[in-house]
């Protein structure tokens, strides 16, 4: 099974477009945790566990482990997701970007060491610093278009040659010529729902999209979806990650994670 085909299966099976976002940040983890040098792991497998049944899929940040020297940690969590929770996709969001020969070496990390699906790569050095990742055909790519900080638009906005805006040829590039084995999609913020759209009606129903921005960063459940979905009602995911991970620093932070997690998903729905 491919990429595509195990993300077309996980939006039926689960019902849902959100994303767990998996960003753990050692000095808001739980008091139960303090000394545990698995600490990182356990956090992020009980969260996981505990908003599965409402998820699409789960997305690591590798700089969260990495920062920590908990990139074995990260290694196991994969593991745990790929045998407890088969059918969601692992994304791991590392944003890699360098020349060919080194892309290479990213893309065995992302796909052998962490057993990923997918990862998020930045399009800046053009197609020869992406193609490695693209020799992986049963994986996905998802390429950085319009992010969700403000000072995207530092770049993202400057025009091209044809007149539209840099976000906008990337998102051509990327359906038109990079995605020939329809395994990419694109990175595009919940902050910004007007270039959601645009974004959406240059690629068609065919290019997924991966939307930050839901939850601490302030973007809207109602214009993302409305912008961002497919003809079929699908074709996104949703991230969000503190606003699930820290919904409690509470003993009950398990439960809280998992009903933040099922009131994104439900108000996703009612608009989709």
């Amino acid at each position: 099974m491919n990429f595509k085909e195990k993300l077309d299966r996980a939006w039926l099976t689960s019902g849902s477009l959100l994303t767990v976002g998996l960003d753990p940040d050692p000095g808001r983890l739980p008091r139960e945790l303090d000394g545990q040098p698995d600490a990182i792991f356990r956090f992020c497998r009980d969260i996981v566990d505990a908003t599965a049944p409402y998820a699409c899929s789960f997305k690591p940040q590798i700089a969260y482990f990495a920062a920590n020297r908990a990139e074995d940690q990260l290694e196991a969590l994969c593991d745990h997701i790929r045998t407890r929770h088969p059918d969601r996709p692992i994304v791991l969001d590392a944003k890699r970007g360098d020349i060919g020969t080194t892309a290479e070496q990213y893309a065995r990390e992302a796909f052998e060491r962490y057993q990923a699906d997918c990862v998020t790569v930045s399009p800046y050095m053009g197609l020869d610093s992406v193609e490695p990742y693209l020799r992986w055909t049963d994986r996905g790519v998802f390429v950085l278009c319009r992010t969700s900080n403000p000072g995207g638009s530092d770049l993202q906005f400057l025009k091209t040659e044809s007149g539209e805006p840099l976000y906008l040829h990337v998102a051509g590039l990327v359906a038109d010529k990079w995605n020939a084995q329809g395994q990419c999609g694109l990175v595009v913020g919940a902050t910004y729902p007007t270039e959601l759209a645009a974004v959406r009606q240059r690629v068609g129903d065919g290019v997924p999209l991966l939307v930050p921005g839901i939850g601490a960063q302030g973007g809207d459940v109602t214009a993302t979806v409305t912008n961002a979905r497919n003809a079929m009602g699908t074709g996104m995911l949703i991230n969000s990650s503190r606003a699930i991970l820290y919904a409690s620093s509470g003993k009950d932070w398990r439960e809280a994670a998992g009903k933040a997690a099922a009131d994104l998903r439900d108000a996703i729905n009612a608009v989709r």
